[in-house]
């Protein structure tokens, strides 16, 4: 089935490959900076929120903010995503992603009016202000992950590693700037409080560059606009929007609605791509169910006292987000890539021994040991997890390619939010 574009628009879209042999190298880097920026913004937000938890956990000491936020976070996230799935073929994606990189800007915004308007005093009203930015981050990051990531497979392998690059980038990125402003804040009145509206300042600036780029710049790349039309062309509907930014013309929606029926595109249902995939699925379940079990909650609030002082959990959350920046690099050398599914799942289910890692390295060992654990957990999580993005979609076409990429966002929305619940298991014996 062919999408009835115009003959010139086709032209420039199909053979844009072709006709700049000399500069597709650039162009594709180009492409590929900002898939960067965008999965940056894609959990930029919430990273912010988990960095600055020694401000919230100063502001909120009885509340336990770092796992509170996050356990509202997660199932807004979940819901979202999976609803959205669940509609994924008749969904706008450019719209979807546009609207998460709003909720991003103004949640991040409400809370410095917040903190503000509150001149940072703590309290159950305040608190419960920003569990409810949190659950606004959630949904956001549930209209975009999905969206990308099913937009993204639909393309080379390259966007979507960049895009899970710049996921990870965002917690070096938030990481990085903690240290600053901590260092730069740290003796002065209210240090803590400058620091962490400085952050979200920062936030909201990069989700209206995000917002920007996305709207504006990404649909006019060329490259983009070659997949996007190769897409069309194999039956998939969710481009139209995207395409018509570009200045591609497309269907009419009532020549859309007619075709809205997966059956009649000739694609294998969600159900099929799940169950063929399903070991892709328990694979990214398990590797966020292990990371978000430990990472941040317990490395926030149960490894215990050390020499770094103040200093150890920033220092922690530092190196997993360094490491796992790295780990989603190593796939792009092509002889250490895991390609193998059984090796995958075995790489996945030997992560588990990390668990009796950290509980004895926690009891008896000393941070040194403790950074290098965490450190080693980022770096699985990164590679692991890329490896898994970027197989997984070979092979089908991209209406398929779209909705497996939406599965997988689901399944690790889903190992996530598991993780956070269980992380709470580190606090039996502790007063609960």
């Amino acid at each position: 089935m062919k999408m009835n574009f115009n003959v010139l628009d086709i032209m420039e879209a199909m053979g844009s490959l072709e006709s700049v042999k000399g500069d597709t190298k650039e162009r594709k880097l180009f492409a590929n900076f900002v898939c960067w920026l965008l999965g940056n913004g894609s959990l930029l937000a919430w990273n912010s929120m988990l960095t600055i938890e020694d401000y919230y956990s100063a502001l909120f000491p009885k509340f336990h903010p770092t796992r509170v936020l996050t356990i509202v976070y997660q199932p807004c996230a979940l819901i979202t995503i999976g609803i959205l799935t669940y509609r994924e073929a008749k969904g706008n994606t450019r719209l979807r992603n546009l609207v998460g990189f709003v909720l991003f800007f103004v949640s991040s915004l409400g809370l410095i009016i917040l903190d503000v308007a509150t001149g940072g005093e703590g309290g159950i009203g305040v608190f419960l202000g920003v569990c409810v930015a949190s659950a606004i981050f959630g949904v956001a990051d549930g209209f975009v992950e999905g969206g990308m990531v099913g937009d993204l497979a639909l393309m080379c392998p390259e966007f979507m590693q960049s895009f899970m690059a710049g996921l990870a980038a965002s917690g070096v990125l938030t990481s990085a700037l903690r240290i600053m402003t901590k260092a730069a804040f740290e003796d002065s009145q209210n240090g803590l409080r400058k620091g962490a509206l400085l952050f979200f300042a920062i936030t909201c600036f990069f989700e209206l560059l995000c917002l920007f780029l996305y709207a504006y710049v990404f649909p006019k790349v060329p490259i983009v606009k070659h997949y996007r039309m190769k897409a069309a062309s194999e039956g998939s509907l969710t481009v139209a929007a995207d395409l018509a930014a570009g200045g591609v013309k497309h269907r009419s929606q009532s020549q859309i609605a007619a075709e809205e029926d997966p059956q009649l595109l000739g694609r294998l249902s969600t159900k099929d791509l799940f169950l063929q995939n399903i070991d892709h699925a328990i694979s990214l379940y398990l590797i966020y169910v292990l990371t978000l079990s430990i990472f941040p909650g317990f490395l926030s609030e149960d490894t215990g006292t050390h020499r770094l002082g103040t200093w150890y959990a920033i220092v922690l959350i530092a190196m997993y987000n360094v490491l796992d920046l790295i780990g989603r690099y190593l796939p792009m050398i092509e002889c250490i890539k895991l390609t193998s599914r059984k090796g995958i799942m075995a790489a996945t289910l030997s992560r588990f021994l990390l668990i009796p890692a950290f509980y004895f390295t926690a009891k008896y060992g000393d941070q040194g040991w403790m950074i290098f654990l965490t450190s080693f957990l980022g770096l699985t999580n990164g590679y692991l997890t890329v490896c898994i993005f970027t197989e997984a979609p070979k092979g089908y076409k991209a209406p398929e390619q779209n909705a497996l990429g939406n599965i997988l966002a689901l399944c690790l929305l889903a190992g996530i939010s598991s993780g956070v619940t269980l992380d709470w298991l580190w606090l039996i014996g502790k007063g609960w």
